[in-house]
């Protein structure tokens, strides 16, 4: 299996779902799911919508039936709920989860994963978060057993990875370090997942999927090369200007006079270190621009890393109207892209779009009640009787606070869980009847979005941006030989 020249970005809850990576994956390139809250979707598609064709057939495949009849039992509402009504929740993640959650973990995980694979031979991958890590074990067993080909993973140093690919290819019970707040010296928590125990038999034996670190610094990579517990087959290369978090800037805390992230030379990775270790990379972020796949081969990349052009296409997870009203933005010249460093309860730098009568403007933001019922973000930590707890800072704060939480930390947090399922149209109605309303996230690219359009259309497929990108490539390669040839 050789490596792809454009890794599609795995972008946001349910942004890249499988219809967006099925695409891609049959454009020849990598088309990657986004593992975050799939739980969630997962069950709130079924609550919406009911049990269509393409659940159904994903299902039939799922090699426990006994866990299919339960994960439905709980969720499957027939023709689906009334307009105006709530979601029926599930259990939060925390380390030791109950059967429930692991179930459906697996369960909305497989199919996904399933259903981008489903009927091709092309590459697939699953993008997860460090940050997210009560969900991981689980969440790689689904993709694993639905025979997902790469595995891609940022937002920390997710050096334990690479050995839990490896034990649970082999059937082998699995756990990772989880980092709590206040723990204490030679304290060590831990998050376990037994594959054969979850079967109720001996666990099948599994491909081994590639595994590609996230990393915006030459220190990381370094680390996850020399460091990981397991093969590390690569890395994704991001930029400060790439949708969704971004790593700190080594600045400290300087903003821009609108308040913004100061991004610095001490933010660019050394290419040359990174060449040096002797893995592929793939650069990302700005790089869906003309001419960038055939400048990042020229730096010794294999491709690039592009996700805000995909996550406007007609195949993502985006709610319509708003990628209509993108595409007109662009078209028009009036994006508004802001790197805000507190809205993200992770403390990374999350890039949001500000667009009227969403969660980007302050006013609607104050106005919407605290409430954290998804839990993704919550950080665990130690509690005075040497419990673990969970807080997230954009909780209610008095409960942040009476959780050992500094008031500091909440302000300016939003709920980046409910905002971008609201972006994909599966937004919760809360206690006081109110619909939660988008936080729609992306990179400095989008106001480029429109040269993917072609003549006379108004939208654009995932297919036409592979096909743009591929072209530019041979244009500007061209180009350049031209030059090269001219000055000789």
């Amino acid at each position: 299996m050789g490596f792809p020249l454009i890794i599609q970005g795995g972008m946001g809850a349910g942004v890249s779902g499988w219809p967006l990576a099925r695409a891609v994956s049959l454009a020849g390139q990598l088309g990657v799911v986004a593992g975050t809250a799939l739980p969630t979707i997962f069950s709130r598609r079924l609550q919406s919508e009911g049990l269509d064709d393409n659940l159904k057939r994903a299902l039939e495949a799922f090699p426990i039936p006994d866990v299919v009849k339960r994960v439905l039992s709980r969720y499957e509402a027939g023709e689906g709920k009334s307009a105006g009504e709530p979601f029926n929740l599930h259990s939060l993640p925390g380390i030791r989860q109950p059967r429930s959650l692991l179930e459906l973990t697996v369960v909305a995980t497989f199919v996904e994963v399933f259903l981008a694979k489903e009927g091709h031979r092309g590459v697939v991958g699953i993008n997860l978060l460090e940050k997210i890590q009560m969900p991981t074990l689980p969440s790689l067993f689904g993709a694993m057993l639905a025979g997902v080909d790469y595995v891609l993973m940022g937002a920390g140093i997710p050096r334990s990875i690479p050995g839990v690919l490896d034990g649970l290819s082999r059937g082998e019970p699995v756990e990772m370090k989880v980092d709590v707040q206040g723990a204490l010296p030679g304290e060590n928590f831990v998050s376990s997942f037994d594959p054969s125990e979850f079967c109720g038999r001996p666990a099948p034996q599994l491909a081994r999927p590639r595994f590609l670190g996230i990393i915006s610094s030459t220190t990381l990579a370094i680390t996850l090369a020399r460091k990981s517990n397991g093969r590390v087959d690569g890395f994704v290369v991001e930029g400060p200007t790439a949708g969704g978090h971004n790593a700190p800037p080594r600045t400290g805390g300087e903003l821009t006079s609108d308040g913004q992230p100061v991004y610095g030379d001490r933010d660019l990775p050394d290419l040359e270190k990174i060449r040096a270790l002797g893995l592929p990379f793939w650069l990302a972020g700005s790089y869906g621009r003309p001419g960038r796949l055939a400048e990042a081969r020229a730096k010794g990349a294999a491709g690039i890393q592009v996700g805000t052009a995909f996550a406007f296409c007609r195949e993502s997870g985006i709610r319509p109207e708003i990628k209509d009203e993108m595409i007109k933005r662009s078209r028009s010249g009036t994006v508004s892209v802001f790197t805000d460093p507190l809205a993200s309860p992770t403390g990374f730098p999350l890039k949001v779009v500000r667009i009227e009568g969403t969660v980007s403007e302050d006013a609607v933001y104050r106005e919407r009640s605290r409430i954290c019922d998804l839990g993704y973000l919550r950080r665990p930590y130690r509690m005075a009787d040497g419990k673990v707890g969970y807080r997230c800072p954009g909780e209610p704060v008095e409960d942040y606070l009476r959780k050992g939480g500094s008031e500091e930390e909440t302000v300016g947090r939003k709920c980046v869980c409910n905002g971008l399922l609201a972006t994909v149209g599966l937004g919760q109605v809360q206690a006081d009847g109110r619909e939660e309303l988008p936080l729609v996230t992306a990179g400095d690219d989008l106001s480029e979005i429109c040269r993917f359009l072609k003549s006379e259309e108004d939208s654009y497929s995932a297919a036409d941006v592979v096909e743009r990108l591929l072209q530019e490539e041979i244009d500007f390669g061209h180009a350049f030989t031209s030059s090269q040839s001219e000055s000789a």
